[in-house]
């Protein structure tokens, strides 16, 4: 027992000592090179493909899955609900839904005929990594004017629409089967919320209790909350929904119902997470990347990232050039951006890679191309969207419009 632990922790140290590399080496590139993208470096650096120096164990796989929820979680939080309903979010979930017929049309391509392989083509190509622009995007000034509203909200269905898409499409369940677990998943995660909430705030012992330790060593609301985000993984699971899921929703319900913009707690979560939990996903998300076979399909490579960006990207922009989307863009420079950072993907392209390689959808080899594809996305995409906008004037947000 003692060698096993002693074992995780020389793999936890390594992973730690690449979580600490990352942002040196970001700010030494003027985080050209984003944190994220050295993270993935320096996980397939220290990972079985490359030196050796760690593995992924059974408990560094609860750490990593812990760190995934709160990635999306805090995209969670970050969901506007009158946005979503606004016109500019009816067009951005139109769009998305236009760029799965497209992902997938184009897996069927690829795969030539093989429909499973080909949707897990399409979620991977389609998705936007909302949780990991944010950080960039507030790096780059580009939260607070419209180009940053219009991503939130892009980045919103990027996100909950794949996941949504997984559940209903990859699941071993017939559709309709996987879309009443998803109705019943929906209405037992807002009740496993809702109760507590009206419980407290209806028994003021209770309610007192939670409020007189927000800002002490008990943190109540982040202990209630890391329960909510534990609990709806947990449920998801059980329900045979993928985790990201349960993650997305406990971020979604907590800001609605418990919040209500209280930033600083999103500060309390981003540091729980962006301290070290995070890190160990991104980590051990490079440590899946078999290095040597991404060096011999730089040519699968290039295609995959130019499919996402034609099946994702393109669609986002011409819808914004060519129609009222409600988002406000006044510029082709903007609208460009838009499709740029709405076409950055990559935790949900590690989750619904790993899902199809443990269905034999996809090779291991396979998988380390795309989630290679991804972190490119994640590295090149913010960047031109950041040279695109950097002399432009902020834009003021504009209300959402109904």
């Amino acid at each position: 027992m003692e060698h096993t632990v002693l074992g995780d922790l020389i793999s936890v140290w390594w992973i730690a000592l690449a979580a600490m590399a990352a942002p040196l080496l970001a700010s030494l590139t003027r985080k050209k090179v984003p944190d994220v993208v050295w993270l993935l470096v320096l996980g397939a650096v220290i990972g079985p493909d490359g030196l050796g120096l760690a593995v992924q164990t059974q408990g560094i796989t609860l750490v990593r899955e812990i760190g995934l929820g709160l990635l999306f979680l805090l995209a969670g939080l970050e969901i506007d609900p009158a946005a979503m309903r606004s016109r500019q979010g009816r067009s951005a979930a139109t769009t998305w839904m236009l760029c799965l017929a497209l992902g997938i049309g184009a897996g069927l391509m690829i795969v030539q005929g093989n429909p499973r392989a080909a949707i897990v083509l399409g979620i991977a190509s389609t998705s936007t990594a909302l949780g990991t622009l944010l950080p960039m995007m507030q790096d780059a000034g580009a939260t607070g004017t419209r180009l940053g509203s219009a991503t939130l909200v892009h980045g919103a269905l990027g996100e909950l629409g794949p996941i949504i898409a997984m559940a209903l499409l990859l699941s071993s369940k017939a559709t309709w089967a996987s879309a009443l677990v998803l109705i019943g998943f929906a209405i037992a995660a807002a009740l496993l919320v809702a109760l507590p909430v009206r419980l407290f705030r209806r028994i003021p012992a209770l309610g007192g209790a939670i409020e007189a330790g927000v800002n002490t060593s008990m943190q109540t609301t982040m202990r209630l909350s890391m329960l909510i985000l534990i609990t709806l993984m947990t449920l998801s699971g059980l329900l045979d929904l993928d985790m990201t899921l349960g993650a997305f929703m406990a971020g979604m319900l907590i800001g609605r119902l418990m919040l209500h913009g209280d930033e600083e707690f999103v500060g309390k979560v981003q540091v729980l997470g962006f301290s070290f939990l995070i890190p160990v996903f991104f980590v051990t998300s490079g440590m899946a990347i078999d290095v040597g076979t991404v060096s011999t399909e730089l040519g699968a490579l290039a295609a995959f990232v130019v499919t996402i960006l034609l099946v994702r990207g393109l669609p986002v922009f011409l819808r914004e050039q060519f129609t009222d989307t409600g988002s406000g863009l006044e510029t082709m420079k903007e609208r460009i951006a838009l499709g740029l950072y709405a076409s950055a993907g990559l935790p949900i392209i590690v989750a619904v890679t790993e899902i199809a390689v443990e269905a034999e959808l996809l090779t291991e080899q396979q998988s380390s191309v795309m989630v290679a594809g991804g972190a490119l996305t994640v590295l090149l995409f913010p960047l031109l969207s950041g040279v695109l906008t950097r002399d432009a004037a902020p834009a003021e947000r504009t209300p959402a419009e109904a």
